[in-house]
């Protein structure tokens, strides 16, 4: 029998960008509940883009890290006569966002020596244009989804 879909809360545009995903990276980046000290983090990465690339859109190139850093494919440890397979699985889109932002922010977090905020727009503006170790993750994950391909008639 099948499970019941879970009901997620929608999250609200954030006020100063109204875009629901700068409002989700908010809550990625947060730690303990410290929302406030999220948000000012969020907004000084976005205004870095701003004056590193000169643009008056900076929302724009973030959703564009966004949309490079989601996989498409990933694999998923499957059991089957007692052997462990990875089996290939595409990614639905709530994960894909999911996962990209958490590679961001992880890529960011792994570099030190200057505020967070100057890491993350850095690595935001390198992934807009197909490089950084967001990237590099990404490639690394699709690499194993393509060298498991053989197991693909495993998926369940």
């Amino acid at each position: 029998m099948r499970r019941k879909v879970k009901r997620r809360k929608e999250v609200e545009k954030d006020s100063v960008h109204e875009s629901v995903k700068v409002a989700k990276f908010i809550n990625y980046v947060m730690k303990d509940g410290k929302k406030n000290t999220a948000r000012k983090v969020v907004y000084a990465t976005l205004d870095e883009i701003k004056t590193k690339e000169k643009t008056d859109k900076p929302a724009v190139l973030f959703e564009t890290a966004l949309d490079n850093v989601g996989p498409t494919m990933e694999v998923r440890s499957r059991r089957v006569g007692g052997a462990n397979y990875q089996v290939p699985r595409e990614v639905r889109q709530e994960r894909r966002l999911l996962l990209s932002m958490r590679w961001i922010i992880d890529a960011a977090k792994a570099k030190k020596g200057s505020p967070m905020y100057k890491r993350l727009a850095e690595e935001l503006i390198l992934a807009s244009k197909n490089e950084g170790e967001a990237i590099k993750k990404k490639e690394n994950m699709h690499k194993m989804a393509e060298s498991n391909k053989a197991f693909a008639h495993f998926a369940w």
